[in-house]
């Protein structure tokens, strides 16, 4: 009965430290710049980055990615926070890079955040698409996740599916499976466009504003180093590289776009007079 209980004792240790490891903000990220404005606080659990009339702040993962489903916990400045912009992505280097983008416009009190979607491939992106939320991203800590995999990426708030980048190479739509990217994040001054296209100007009267990150997820991810990937195949525990969205998320994400899209590129003709992008004549 001892050695039971010793046995459960040391397998409950084991998996804190485990869980203290994988949840640690040291562990996966290294603020690097803001001059003291971004800080990693309560022993790795929790990161903040601030943004001044001075100067913003960021920070970006110590690792490379081909491939995840990567989950982080934001709460997004609170209050007056017109003219801010917390962009949380992914992205290559080069001239021809690659990035999947979470943006966050901010607003005039009581007015509602802007998440603003992108995908880059090859250098080019103009595939945006905007949401409002369906709940208050300031008062508490919600969940923006990236499943990207050699088929499709896919935009999640809290569980929930918001967008679908399926891969079309087959109609020449380029798609971002090569090149390695890194997370990053950051939080700065955009007043010239981010709110109302550049209307409403910063309040510096409300300055330091402030977002909060935590509870990292990258454990299915596959970390590139020395020119190769930390995941083999589908087989060994990572069916997420070949997953597609259910009838479930489907519908979720029908619901989504109904109720709260409020920009998308694919309906946009003005903006495309000589024809939409390929993509979006496919169903």
């Amino acid at each position: 009965m001892a050695s039971s209980i010793l046995t459960f004792t040391l397998i409950l240790l084991a998996s804190s430290i485990t869980a203290s490891c994988a949840g640690n903000l040291h562990r996966h990220f290294d603020i690097t710049w803001g001059d003291g404005r971004g800080k990693i606080l309560n022993n790795g659990e929790l990161l903040t980055l601030s943004l001044d009339k001075a100067s913003g702040s960021g920070f970006q993962s110590k690792n490379e990615y081909l491939f995840g489903k990567i989950d982080m916990q934001l709460k997004l400045v609170s209050g007056n926070s017109a003219g801010t912009v917390t962009a949380y992505y992914l992205s290559s280097k080069g001239s021809t890079w690659d990035e999947i983008d979470f943006e966050f416009l901010g607003n005039l009190s009581g007015d509602p955040y802007i998440l603003h979607t992108n995908v880059f491939s090859q250098g080019k992106g103009n595939r945006e698409q905007q949401f409002y939320l369906w709940f208050d991203p300031t008062a508490d800590f919600h969940t923006y996740s990236i499943l990207w995999n050699p088929q499709r990426i896919i935009f999640s708030v809290d569980g929930t599916p918001i967008r679908e980048f399926k891969n079309m190479e087959s109609i020449g739509v380029p798609f971002p499976k090569n090149q390695p990217m890194r997370i990053y994040s950051s939080l700065w001054n955009a007043d010239d466009w981010a709110t109302r296209g550049g209307l409403v100007k910063t309040d510096w009267s409300q300055a330091p504003f402030t977002a909060s990150y935590r509870s990292f997820n990258g454990d299915n991810a596959c970390v590139w180093s020395n020119g190769a990937s930390s995941c083999s195949s589908s087989s060994n525990g990572n069916q997420w590289l070949s997953q597609e969205s259910d009838s479930t998320d489907q519908r979720r994400m029908k619901w989504v776009q109904k109720n709260y899209m409020i920009y998308n590129y694919c309906t946009d003709v003005k903006r495309f007079p000589q024809g939409l992008p390929p993509e979006c004549k496919i169903a």
